[in-house]
């Protein structure tokens, strides 16, 4: 039996398995995420200042699919480059006790931004433009909201939309996604 044990650990870890690096607060860690004093107004300047789009990411401890995009999508080479080449990631606890200060100033822990955005489910992208006025909330100004975890192409293609700016478009994420999709595929 023990042979068989040592098999399996080789073929996973040939194949790619990978633990996702978890920090003291339980949240799964990656070396494109920011570490900011969690204001987003001065987040956003600094993005657009490195000529990148602001993404928060919204998790929680344990979450199953949390682990899933960092375990299998954002390990992907062409998600990580796109996110590293594109993006100023923060990250929020759903359940933290950080303070955050929102678009308009309001300054609450975490959880409460959280629950003022209306995030039900983690994980919560949200991405956005390259400015937003001093009265808006993070859930009013995202021109993009992903709620829970997605596939490779799915997560590709939403962070290109975003970066491409599809939301000023006609073309409605889902059909974008369908064409880019099916152009990634050789159809």
């Amino acid at each position: 039996m023990r042979p068989m044990i040592a098999a399996i650990t080789a073929i996973l870890i040939a194949c790619g398995a990978q633990a996702a690096e978890l920090g003291d607060d339980g949240l799964h860690k990656a070396p494109w995420m920011r570490d900011t004093f969690k204001d987003l107004g001065e987040d956003l300047a600094e993005a657009t200042a490195e000529g990148k789009r602001l993404m928060v990411l919204v998790e929680q401890r344990g979450c199953i699919y949390c682990r899933k995009m960092h375990e299998e999508v954002f390990v992907d080479a062409d998600v990580e480059a796109a996110i590293e080449a594109n993006f100023f990631v923060i990250q929020i606890n759903m359940f933290g006790d950080v303070e955050v200060t929102d678009f308009d100033g309001t300054t609450l822990p975490e959880k409460e931004m959280v629950r003022r955005w209306g995030a039900l489910f983690t994980p919560s992208i949200y991405f956005f433009p390259e400015e937003v006025g001093p009265e808006a909330t993070a859930a009013t100004a995202s021109v993009a909201n992903m709620p829970g975890a997605f596939g490779k192409w799915t997560t590709l293609n939403m962070l290109n939309w975003v970066v491409e700016k599809g939301y000023e478009t006609d073309e409605p994420f889902q059909k974008y996604h369908a064409r880019k999709f099916a152009e990634q595929q050789g159809e």
